[in-house]
């Protein structure tokens, strides 16, 4: 039997299907077809989501140029053009505005300022607001070898009376005078070599006699926390 005959004979067979005149081909396209509604609304969120990092990332990107002090600047000290400079932060408020620079020249101080930080409203102009009640500032002249060369700006420290001061002077016997503990405030370099250098201290006002009496006064740098003191 031919192969011709066998493919004709395969339709009359009992069970086998035959094709309806009516239905149509079913074509490959190779994709899927969409619904435009769920397309719509793809693109819809796509647009929300990208509205939306725009103005978030706006927002996070907003600077502003503010005033930063460019030196230490020790309370009392008249603000000068070279005592600041501007930078750019994040905006925010506690902080002066580089637009408003010229109101700030020419007003004192009213607490130590540090380089590097921000200028805040409070820190300058009217009265001072340093030293703190109850407190004053000493200053010492202390000799090569009575302090440590790395004693600095906001140690604690305790003064005390050095070697061949009042209290072993002439063999007579003294009592011992307490040191005077406080926090430094200023740490000049001696003005020549081997002389000696200020350091200047916040003490309680109750012991201001009790420093100014101290002779060959030498400074020793505490623990940040505590009452230790020799």
């Amino acid at each position: 039997m031919s192969p011709s005959r066998l493919r004709g004979a395969g339709s009359g067979l009992p069970g086998a299907r035959r094709p309806d005149p009516q239905q149509r081909p079913v074509v490959a396209t190779g994709g899927v077809r969409r619904r435009p509604g769920w397309v719509w609304a793809g693109v819809g969120t796509v647009v929300v989501s990208a509205v939306g990092f725009v103005m978030v990332a706006s927002a996070v990107g907003e600077r502003e140029k503010v005033l930063v002090l460019a030196r230490d600047v020790p309370v009392g000290h008249v603000l000068a053009a070279d005592d600041l400079r501007q930078a750019e932060v994040a905006s925010g408020t506690g902080v002066v505005l580089a637009a408003d620079r010229a109101r700030v020249l020419g007003q004192r101080a009213r607490v130590p300022l540090v380089a590097g930080s921000l200028l805040a409203p409070g820190q300058f102009g009217g009265a001072r607001a340093f030293p703190p009640r109850g407190q004053s500032e000493v200053a010492f002249a202390i000799e090569v070898g009575n302090a440590s060369p790395e004693v600095v700006r906001g140690d604690r420290v305790a003064v005390l009376e050095g070697p061949g001061g009042s209290a072993g002077r002439g063999g007579e016997e003294k009592e011992d005078v307490a040191p005077v503990v406080g926090t430094v405030t200023a740490a000049k370099t001696a003005d020549s070599p081997g002389g000696p250098r200020v350091v200047t201290v916040l003490v309680e006002t109750g012991a201001v006699r009790r420093a100014a009496g101290l002779e060959h006064p030498r400074v020793v740098v505490l623990p940040a926390e505590g009452r230790e003191a020799p």
